[in-house]
């Protein structure tokens, strides 16, 4: 069964525009890995206060995290995007992941 997995993190509001452009041209190894990892369907949305709110579909979240966790290309990607984020703690951006819990959904 398909997992539909949401989450929200926050953006630094004056790296916003720079953080946008960067996924513009996301590495092509970055996003192999992700599919290579069983991540799909997968956006990102900023909200005008920096609320960045990121969609998912994957059979094992816990898995395709875990695959993403062991490559190198997301070592450095997290890396480097950890100065975009607002963060309580020393965690990178992909380990402050924590699904909001679906309530509805429409297929």
């Amino acid at each position: 069964m398909t997992q539909r997995i949401c989450f929200q993190l926050r953006v630094r509001p004056e790296r916003a525009e720079e953080y946008a452009a960067r996924h513009t041209q996301v590495w092509p190894e970055m996003r192999e890995a992700l599919s290579q990892a069983g991540w799909r369907n997968y956006s990102l949305f900023l909200t005008p206060d920096c609320t960045l709110i990121g969609y998912l579909e994957c059979d094992d979240f816990a898995f395709a995290q875990q695959a993403m966790s062991l490559t190198e290309v997301n070592a450095r990607w997290q890396t480097e995007m950890a100065e975009f984020f607002v963060s309580d703690g020393n965690a990178l951006p992909d380990e402050s992941i924590t699904p909001i819990p679906e309530i509805f959904h429409l297929s």
